[in-house]
């Protein structure tokens, strides 16, 4: 009898085995309810993290343009023609309002720089070289034109120059990329066969990230196809 009394849990004991179940039932709660509220808190993070990588998405070899931001135009060279006609009206257009590219052969401005783009442009008759749809060859009159840049860069030999090559908006921006560099390069390999050093001459594509006229139509699509030769 002794012995079952001794060995009979007292009301103090199942008081404090009372006691600790409630304690690691709260620790326990505890636990789960900050383990949910960190899943919250990382869904709710997610679509942020997701808007954030998109707006600085690289688009590459398009000189570090970023999706959001915008395009910077190459608008060619502006002659000061005044007094004359500039645009000859063959498939691109009559004239280009502002005489972007192109001014008449043999008229210099007195404020053009020697050795400048708007130099190399006037002498030349234009730093732009057009194309035809998904075309590279030079036609009759870009040969022409190449043949004065190339003139004019040989009377500098201290100068470089660089060819950017460009398409129009159609297609996807990978075949683009590899159209303006064809474009690029048809021009170069017409310089350096007429005389200029291979190492004075440079290439880059920007296919169709940098139009020079925005527009969906045949005249937008015409000026877009070309090739411009930069003064370094």
């Amino acid at each position: 009898m002794l012995c079952a009394l001794l060995s009979a849990p007292s009301e103090m004991d199942k008081d404090r085995d009372r006691i600790f179940s409630i304690i690691l039932l709260q620790e326990e709660l505890f636990m789960r309810a900050r383990q949910i509220f960190s899943k919250t808190i990382m869904v709710a993070l997610v679509p942020l993290t997701l808007a954030a990588c998109g707006t600085n998405k690289d688009l590459g070899d398009s000189a570090g343009v970023r999706i959001g931001e915008p395009v910077p135009i190459n608008q060619g060279t502006v002659i000061d023609t005044t007094g004359s006609t500039y645009g000859d009206g063959s498939g691109y257009g009559t004239g280009y309002g502002e005489g972007y590219g192109t001014a008449p052969v043999g008229i210099v401005d007195s404020s053009i720089v020697p050795g400048s783009q708007s130099d190399m442009a006037a002498q030349a008759g234009s730093d732009l070289i057009y194309f035809e749809t998904n075309q590279h060859d030079l036609t009759a009159q870009a040969r022409g034109i190449v043949e004065g840049q190339a003139r004019w860069l040989m009377s500098y030999p201290s100068l470089n120059v660089t060819i950017e090559g460009h398409a129009d908006e159609r297609g996807t921006r990978e075949y683009n990329i590899a159209l303006g560099d064809r474009r690029a390069n048809a021009v170069r390999n017409y310089m350096v066969a007429l005389g200029v050093e291979s190492y004075r001459v440079n290439t880059i594509s920007y296919g169709k990230e940098q139009p020079l006229v925005v527009g969906s139509d045949g005249s937008s699509w015409s000026q877009n196809r070309r090739a411009r030769t930069r003064v370094d």
